[in-house]
């Protein structure tokens, strides 16, 4: 009789044995969880407020170290190198725990804020945003299998509501702190103050997460080695990923060959490394998977390129630019928030349909301030809903895919959930540079740039019409999360 693969959620694979701690009549926040879910927070927070603060210090670092053309790598190389860490964290965690990936993850994100923020040439700065991709990739993995073995799926919703609500106060202050701290202390110290605030979040966790999630699902089977035909092909996703990005920003015909190649690798490699029936949108976990890309990446694509059309076209600051996108932030966090509440889990998979529609209106109705008529405002507006509906959205694909995932593959699916967002993010941003590049639009990144080429606001409908269409998609496939085989 021949095997089912555990990755094909069109065969339904035998009950997984319940490995499940009881769960406490307290929450997150009672004696049993309390240490460990200040402590994962604290890291995510930390995260949070790096990833927001530090592209407002960024521009004044590349311009410092003569790196404006390599502006991009630095973005870029902390995709690539993340989508390595995702797989080798879920390597990592389902043969050992998910303790040594999560240490080990924040210090190579802590060494790489180092490297950046000591950095004395431009190559340095993009080999230690490399490094810290690595780390990242390590410690998001590493968090959702700790989610997994530490809490019951009751409290499950709960502390990934958690997870987005430590992303309202970085999204509020994180530029603003960093734009200060980069104006009167320089732009170094927004890299070098972080891995000081570590040390807190880690002596919280690390001793919780030792007595509740460390070691294998099974101590007593002996253990495995690492799956090098996946460790490859980790290294060939973000090799693939890294040139298709590089093709994308450099619009030339030479571009094609790397453009080819990096096709070449990246597509076997996402193959090999998602669940089976994702590129066709199986019902269950491979939609989930999908689902989570197809969210994260049309959101994110358009996202980057509001700032720049509020500059560009309708003439604010970039300080008031950013913060129109600031009440996101609290939104985010509340569509969260309501998918954590018991009474709307029979209603999962309707509430990620609901956000996902909410996405595409907002990423559609951005554009609309092109017109002089329409209020600047109304973006604020916009956004705040498609961030309501993200926050359903992203938490809903979290709780969906522990759900789905035996104790045992938890850290390779959670890897996989995350190889989506980040592949996702990287791979539409570049396609969504390159139709704004080839409308005009790739000289308006500066206001004086802009003065001289003129408005180009066809650039911008390029990027957002499109995206809009990704995440009305990301609606349908909302309606094939559940699995047929799984027992209502």
């Amino acid at each position: 009789m021949t095997t089912p693969d555990p990755r094909d959620t069109d065969v339904a694979p035998a009950p997984p044995v319940d490995t499940e701690p009881p769960a406490p009549r307290g929450g997150v926040l009672s004696a049993p969880h309390r240490a460990l879910s200040i402590g994962i927070v604290s890291v995510v927070f930390l995260i949070a407020f790096e990833a927001t603060a530090v592209g407002t210090a960024m521009p004044v670092a590349a311009r410092e170290l003569d790196g404006i053309p390599l502006y991009a790598f630095a973005f870029s190389a902390y995709f690539t190198t993340s989508l390595f860490g995702m797989v080798l964290a879920g390597q990592w965690a389902d043969r050992r725990g998910p303790l040594g990936a999560l240490a080990g993850g924040i210090g190579a994100f802590a060494a790489g804020l180092l490297l950046a923020g000591t950095a004395g040439a431009m190559w340095q700065f993009i080999l230690g945003r490399a490094v810290q991709g690595l780390g990242g990739g390590l410690v998001i993995v590493a968090l959702y299998v700790v989610v997994s073995r530490a809490y019951p799926e009751a409290l499950r919703p709960s502390i990934l509501a958690a997870f987005a609500a430590s992303w309202v106060i970085p999204s509020v202050i994180g530029p603003l702190i960093a734009g200060t701290v980069t104006e009167h202390a320089g732009w170094r110290w927004v890299f070098l103050g972080i891995p000081a605030l570590v040390a807190v979040p880690l002596a919280l966790a690390l001793p919780a997460i030792r007595r509740t999630a460390a070691g294998p699902v099974d101590p007593d089977a002996p253990a495995e080695p690492f799956d090098r035909r996946r460790i490859r092909l980790a290294l060939g996703i973000s090799l693939g990923a890294g040139l298709l990005q590089y093709a994308g920003q450099d619009l030339r015909w030479l571009s094609l060959l790397p453009a080819v190649v990096g096709a070449a690798v990246l597509v076997p490699a996402v193959l090999g490394l998602l669940p089976r029936g994702t590129y066709r949108a199986a019902r269950g976990l491979p939609s989930v998977v999908l689902l989570r890309g197809v969210a994260a990446g049309s959101f994110i694509a358009a996202e980057s390129f509001v700032p720049l059309m509020l500059v560009t076209e309708r003439g604010l600051s970039p300080t008031l630019a950013g913060l129109s996108l600031a009440a996101g932030g609290a939104t985010w966090a509340l569509g969260s928030y309501v998918q954590s509440r018991p009474r709307m889990e029979p209603h999962r998979e309707k509430l990620v349909v609901t956000g996902m529609v909410l996405v595409a209106a907002a990423i559609a109705t951005a554009p609309s301030v092109l017109v002089d008529a329409v209020p600047v405002w109304t973006v604020a507006v916009a956004w705040g809903f498609g961030c309501l509906g993200m926050g359903m959205v992203i938490a809903s694909t979290s709780v969906l895919l522990l759900r789905l995932s035996p104790p045992e593959d938890a850290g390779s699916n959670s890897a996989a959930l995350q190889i989506s967002d980040g592949l996702s993010n990287a791979l539409l941003l570049a396609a969504g540079g390159a139709a704004f590049a080839a409308l005009g639009g790739g000289l308006t990144g500066a206001s004086h740039a802009a003065e001289a080429t003129g408005s180009h606001p066809g650039a911008f409908v390029a990027v957002f019409l499109p995206m809009a269409g990704v995440a009305l998609a990301g609606a349908w496939l909302g309606t094939r999360l559940r699995s047929p085989h799984r027992v209502p």
